[in-house]
């Protein structure tokens, strides 16, 4: 879980006790189940909960790799739009291919996030970045507290996608943050009532993995595919409070010389964009589409604990329980998952 921000005094004492690194521009915790330490906006009353996943593509080459790019942010936003707490993670993952339409690298069950790589990304150590990636999408996660998300895009960043030269944020946060501040708008116009309140706490995880990539063949393309679930919950006394779940597969199809044969420009839509188009019920006879059904156990989980979500009575991975199995027909195993993770 997260700790309760320390005055910047203190943060050399709070990053030995911590385990980490301190600097003079972020106080931070090792990154833990997808989680960033963030500080928040005091606000009374109810907050909106949003979820963004935005996947870029645009580095594959043919013969070569599928490159994904996923930014993941979690917000929480009161009516007036202002935003009142933040957490930024991404997810960089490579599945290679050759001229034969071959995968040529090892898929993975669990792909780690930034966050969770934490220092080993080595963002200082191979590129001479003067903090890591972490830390620099923490400075921009904080930066954007207080700011609606049409602030934040004219003050975050100038015509280039760069912290403007000579800012307290260009200090600390070096990367290009462009496609990181479209995700927090993105987060913010996603942002829905779904119970919290103000000083709830807010946590982003993920479970992602690489494991549904196939090779081509002369009758079939190949597929490089990383398969993405992220929640944004909130969480006050051990208890839920909201809960927003979204999922996206990105594919990037190639034939059996490894041209690639997907349009790589447009991104992947998540399962929530997707809505009816994901198309369960045309064509798996499903009652509800993904977005709905996600939604339903997301609202029967808000006010449980770890444990009780844990302990949700499944029969050959479906719902027990007569009142979300009316609405909840798909295998809830990774929405579990996902939610173990989040609160570990």
């Amino acid at each position: 879980m997260k700790k309760l921000s320390i005055i910047v005094i203190f943060s050399l004492l709070v990053a030995l006790l911590a385990g980490c690194v301190a600097t003079p521009v972020v106080i931070c915790t090792c990154p833990t189940g997808g989680e960033a330490t963030q500080p928040t906006v005091p606000v009374e009353g109810a907050v909106k909960t949003g979820l963004a996943i935005v996947t870029n593509l645009r580095d594959s080459k043919n013969a070569e790799l599928a490159k994904f790019d996923v930014t993941l942010v979690a917000v929480l936003v009161d009516d007036q739009g202002v935003i009142v707490d933040c957490v930024i993670d991404s997810i960089g993952a490579d599945v290679t291919f050759d001229a034969t339409g071959t995968i040529t690298s090892a898929l993975s069950e669990d792909v780690a996030t930034k966050n969770e790589l934490g220092d080993s990304y080595n963002m200082v150590g191979y590129g001479g970045a003067k903090y890591e990636w972490y830390q620099q999408a923490d400075a921009l996660a904080k930066f954007a507290l207080g700011k609606t998300a049409e602030e934040l895009k004219n003050g975050a960043i100038d015509e280039t996608g760069y912290a403007p030269a000579g800012s307290d944020l260009a200090s600390s946060a070096t990367i290009y943050l462009g496609g990181y501040v479209n995700a927090i708008a993105e987060a913010v116009a996603n942002a829905k009532h779904l119970g919290a309140q103000g000083g709830d706490e807010l946590i982003l995880a993920s479970c992602s993995n690489t494991t549904s990539s196939l090779n081509a063949t002369t009758e079939e393309n190949g597929t490089a595919q990383l398969n993405c679930d992220a929640t944004a919950l909130t969480v006050k006394d051990g208890k839920i409070t909201s809960c927003y779940i979204d999922s996206v597969q990105a594919k990037v199809s190639f034939d059996a010389t490894g041209t690639i044969t997907t349009d790589i420009t447009s991104g992947a839509k998540t399962k929530n964009q997707l809505g009816k188009d994901y198309n369960m019920m045309a064509w798996g006879g499903a009652k509800y589409e993904w977005n709905e059904q996600a939604a339903s156990f997301a609202a029967y989980i808000t006010g449980k604990t770890a444990a009780e979500v844990a302990g949700i009575a499944v029969t050959e991975g479906k719902p027990s329980d007569a009142d979300l199995a009316a609405s909840v027909t798909i295998s809830i195993a990774d929405f579990q998952n996902l939610i173990a993770k989040a609160l570990r």
